[in-house]
């Protein structure tokens, strides 16, 4: 709409005023709020910052600031206090300094604060567009705190711009909720993330794996939560429930892979707070229907966030401990960013039916020298989700499973996916804490060095009847699900296996077998369910005679699923590491009962059977992967 040509500008003339005498309105003693993120009033806060040494004592309130004015000179601290209700790196060294404060409050609580009074606004200055013919302004890109704080002010002042998209949703105030306006046609603040590295890929592509077709996805504040989008790329049926969107969505909507249909709760629209990127994104959500703007106490209730089936809420985090506690903003004493939403939608993710709480973080810090997953917290910092709010930690090894685990089982998983240069560190440090076994071992080579989980031998195994099975190589952590299948086997599938009725398998008999080398020893496993409630229902192994270059193979299968495919599979499987790593074949001894084996083993090559001796039980074999090394 042009505003020089509209007739609401005559409509409204009488609630028109200069921005200089706008600020005129604030008298030193008021609590003042600021529109957030990219919507920030520009000509209002610079006018703000012109005339600081007439606001004595004035607060300044604030909800993620991050436009280019400078509110701190050499001038006294009391010119303005501001108060960040999260923190944006326009404040962080001033708070840090104790020049500004700093509320630790959830996102969906600040509504609530000055809507019933509890804490009380004197002006609000926001952005929003031109009204419309009915005299409604939408208030664009950030409706978040940004309405219910408007609503609240005694004195309510906006800086229309026409260059403001038109947001839909609950996103509109009306002229006569508006004292005063001024008029300012610019562009809008930009927010750019940054690109992601190697580390955010490998990141991004362990998340792609747990993120289910038809899920609802939060992305939370940060560069890495944005980043990991990219790799959601081949999933379908997306919807999103997120308190902000970027630049990033785009290219998932274009692609039909963000189409909100399979939603539950708003279905066929994304909800959201606040937008965060570049004129391409405010274009973008201008008059969509597709995007619904709400405030924040509407879009980060974790009652409504659980109505979303298969809500996946993906935030990042600054450290965690070995026992789960996440610290997500701060840094020692000092204070980094905020609660915001994260504890919300953590929250309401688990809440939901299929909800998938996920923190994704690098191992470790930027220049590689302090590792991210810790025996314990720096000192100073805060913990900003307890060891009950942890679900799913990914970093760029792995995803371990925290939820319903011990603090073994915790301290397993977590010390799986922190690099492998603190793994040996970590596991010294949780047994001076009592927190596992003392004899607990980690997968090393022969130079005591920690060995990589080797994901590229990851696949699916599709059974007869149509069932989907994971393959994958074994993990430290599988210990339980091992023993689990061998305490399921019958005292005959015991002595076809061990060639002895074994009646225990305590974690030193089996620990062993799950802390491997992925070299001498490899092992696989087939396993059903999804990560944090896995059953392994098949297990295939080799052990290395380097003298031979030959290995000694042995497989299970539990007996329900015995009879589908999956025992060759398993060996088929195997067959194909082996082959990369050079080994010539395979070797063995099978019970003469043990006649669904030697049908398997026969599929592997060229296979020479040694008969047993008179009253021997056991059978020979060797298989050789090629012919030439069959007639050695």
């Amino acid at each position: 709409m042009d505003y020089l040509n509209g007739e609401w500008s005559k409509k409204w003339k009488d609630k028109e005023i200069t921005a200089e005498n706008a600020i005129n309105k604030i008298i030193p003693g008021n609590r003042v709020f600021i529109g957030s993120g990219c919507s920030e009033p520009q000509l209002l806060t610079s006018e703000l910052i012109k005339q600081s040494e007439k606001l004595i004592d004035t607060e300044i309130l604030h909800f993620l600031t991050i436009g280019p004015e400078k509110y701190f000179t050499d001038k006294a601290e009391d010119l303005f206090r501001h108060n960040a209700l999260f923190i944006g790196k326009t404040l962080r060294e001033e708070i840090n300094k104790g020049q500004a404060d700093y509320t630790p409050i959830y996102a969906s609580e600040i509504p609530e604060l000055f809507l019933t009074g509890k804490k009380h606004i004197d002006v609000a200055l926001i952005q929003v567009t031109p009204p419309d013919s009915n005299g409604f302004c939408s208030l664009g890109i950030n409706v978040d705190i940004a309405k219910p704080l408007a609503q609240s002010a005694y004195l309510t002042i906006v800086e229309i711009n026409p260059q403001m998209p038109r947001t839909l949703g609950n996103s509109f105030i009306h002229m006569k909720e508006i004292d005063y306006f001024v008029l300012n046609d610019v562009p809008l603040l930009e927010f750019h993330f940054d690109e992601p590295d190697e580390i955010a890929e490998r990141i991004g592509k362990n998340l792609a794996n747990i993120v289910e077709n038809k899920s609802t996805i939060h992305v939370g504040f940060g560069d890495l939560p944005n980043a990991v989008l990219k790799y959601l790329g081949n999933k379908k049926s997306l919807g999103m429930h997120s308190h902000y969107v970027t630049d990033n969505i785009i290219p998932l909507i274009e692609k039909g892979v963000l189409t909100s249909r399979k939603k539950n709760f708003h279905p066929e629209k994304i909800i959201t707070s606040f937008a965060l990127g570049s004129k391409k994104l405010y274009d973008f959500v201008n008059n969509n229907p597709y995007i619904e703007f709400y405030p924040s106490d509407y879009v980060c209730n974790p009652i409504y966030i659980g109505k979303n089936k298969k809500m996946v809420s993906i935030n990042s985090a600054r450290q965690i401990d070995l026992t789960g506690q996440i610290n997500a903003a701060t840094e020692g004493y000092g204070f980094y960013s905020g609660i915001g939403e994260t504890i919300d939608f953590m929250r309401g993710a688990a809440f939901s039916k299929g909800g998938k709480p996920i923190i994704i973080m690098p191992s470790t810090s930027r220049d590689g020298k302090k590792s991210r997953i810790l025996p314990h917290l720096d000192e100073g910092a805060g913990v900003m989700l307890s060891r009950g709010d942890v679900h799913y930690i990914i970093t760029e090894w792995g995803i371990a499973y925290l939820h319903g685990k011990t603090i073994r089982e915790r301290v397993l998983e977590l010390i799986c996916v922190a690099h492998p240069n603190f793994r040996k560190w970590l596991l010294d440090e949780a047994k001076k804490l009592n927190y596992i076994y003392s004899d607990q071992i980690l997968p090393c080579d022969d130079e005591g060095r920690i060995c990589r989980y080797p994901s590229e031998y990851e696949t699916i195994s599709t059974l007869r009847g149509g069932e989907k099975v994971k393959i994958r190589p074994v993990k430290p952590t599988d210990e339980p699900l091992l023993k689990e299948m061998y305490y399921s086997l019958n005292e005959t599938d015991r002595y076809l296996r061990f060639f002895e009725v074994r009646k225990e398998f305590t974690h030193s008999k089996t620990q062993s077998e799950v802390n491997i080398d992925y070299n001498n020893v490899f092992s696989i496993g087939a396993f059903l369910g999804e990560i944090g409630s896995e059953e392994m229902i098949g297990n295939a192994t080799y052990y290395l005679n380097l003298q031979l270059n030959m290995a000694e193979y042995s497989f299970l299968v539990r007996e329900d699923y015995r009879g589908k495919g999956l025992g060759s599979f398993l060996y088929q499987h195997l067959i194909i590491i082996a082959k990369e790593k050079g080994i010539k074949g395979f070797y063995g001894n099978i019970h003469i009962q043990n006649k669904s084996t030697v049908q398997i083993i026969r599929k592997g090559g060229y296979t020479k059977i040694k008969p047993p001796e008179a009253g021997e039980k056991e059978l020979f074999y060797e298989v050789f992967f090629d012919k030439e090394n069959s007639m050695e």
